[in-house]
């Protein structure tokens, strides 16, 4: 069956939605954890009311579900859920974003009007020679653009106003979730699987067209405490431990030519610093530990531990406390257990006339929690590039491709129920 996207209409909704400042905090300690995020989930809400889906709503803690309802005489048909997040990174200025439309692009470098300094090359970006003779649409220069995940968010939307529009496409029960707090770890931390319904779900949340991410980071996060001895510092000597300085050490003794992002790819794992605080009598220093392989990540967290007891060890009555949390799991472990959810996936970018590229993510992304809750969940392209950057982009024509993607994957589920 041909499914025709809306590319204007995509375009256009990408770029209502990037001009929402939605930037979570790591730091605020509330759900969500900042409350401008829900300018984005109440228009959204709105708008899914607009094309027909009565039940749309918002929770108190942002979480936007809304249901396309079954027209298939079929009663088998598994529920699909469609999720994307509506916040963006804290990485990059997300305040006051203006979407530029780049019609017809030409292959050369791209100019940010607002800081010159900003190039965007196809040198930098070789995947933007896909996209000559197509639409881009960068931001200004001074912000990150909000492609991650505003572009998922556009084409779940563009599909359920696709499918609400053509009651020809035949598909079963269909749920739409977008959650904040996706990019500080914290995407599923109120969700309500129960409320939510379904039995397996699709992350819109990946980059070049075509990508199918089976494969996650395991990630845990080490906080290493380290309490020093204080004294005056004018009668401080032989006395005096500063827990800055031992800090500065344990950073210092880190390894510069392996085991950092900096200096790994593919399915290395890595060790790294994101946050440091304290004063001579006491400091803090926190990280992310990744791998592909959980064996791995515990190794990575007993060497990191073992860094850090030998630097404060040749401190005397200095003593650190070290901890470490899981923040999610690979994915694949579940989702090689229901190989269809993957195997129909394939399938629909197929028949939206790509080709298939199974990739693992050096990152995560909702579907990583929600799998192990329970709803088996990849995660599919958007078109996304330059993510948590100045320099962030997407092309109109990928955007489009996702949302057909989308509509393939729900009459796949129903003809083979």
């Amino acid at each position: 069956m041909l499914v025709e996207i809306n590319k204007e209409g995509i375009a256009d909704r990408f770029m209502r939605y990037a001009r929402i400042d939605t930037q979570s905090s790591p730091t605020s300690g509330k759900h969500p954890s900042t409350e401008k995020q829900k300018d984005l989930s109440r228009l959204l809400v709105d708008e899914l009311k607009k094309i027909g889906i009565e039940d749309a709503e918002m929770d108190e803690s942002g979480y936007v579900y809304a249901t396309i309802p079954s027209n298939s005489s079929k009663t088998s048909v598994p529920v699909i859920c469609y999720c994307s997040h509506v916040d963006t990174a804290p990485d990059c200025s997300g305040t006051g974003v203006k979407p530029i439309l780049h019609k017809n692009y030409n292959g050369e470098d791209i100019v940010l009007p607002d800081d010159a300094s900003q190039v965007l090359s196809p040198v930098v970006f070789p995947y933007l020679k896909t996209q000559i003779g197509g639409d881009i649409i960068t931001a200004s220069g001074l912000t990150l653009l909000g492609a991650d995940d505003k572009s998922g968010v556009a084409a779940i939307m563009q599909a359920a106003d696709f499918l609400m529009k053509n009651p020809a496409v035949i598909h079963g029960k269909i749920r739409i979730l977008f959650t904040p707090d996706e990019e500080i770890g914290e995407g599923t931390e109120k969700l309500d699987l129960k409320k939510l319904a379904a039995d397996v779900g699709y992350t819109l949340d990946g980059g070049e067209a075509g990508s199918l991410e089976d494969e996650t980071f395991s990630a845990d996060a080490a906080t290493i405490v380290i309490n020093g001895v204080i004294s005056h510092p004018g009668y401080a000597k032989n006395k005096l431990v500063n827990a800055l300085k031992v800090a500065g050490e344990i950073l210092h003794a880190l390894p510069t030519s392996e085991w950092s992002p900096e200096t790994t790819e593919k399915k290395e794992g890595f060790v790294h610093p994101v946050h440091f605080d304290g004063i001579a009598e006491r400091a803090t220093l926190e990280f992310i530990v990744r791998d592909f392989d959980d064996e791995k990540l515990k190794e990575h967290i007993g060497r990191l531990k073992k860094i850090a007891e030998e630097v404060v060890s040749h401190y005397k009555d200095a003593s650190i406390e070290f901890s470490s949390r899981e923040q999610y799991r690979n994915m694949k472990k579940i989702l090689d257990q229901h190989p269809q959810v993957v195997q129909f996936a394939a399938e629909a970018i197929t028949r939206s006339g790509l080709e298939v590229k199974t990739e693992s993510i050096r990152g995560g992304t909702d579907g990583s929690r929600l799998s192990y809750m329970g709803l088996p969940c990849p995660n599919l392209f958007t078109g996304m590039q330059g993510i948590h950057s100045k320099l962030e982009w997407i092309g109109v024509n990928d955007m489009a491709k996702a949302a057909e993607t989308i509509v393939h994957l729900s009459m796949i589920w129903e003809e083979k129920s």
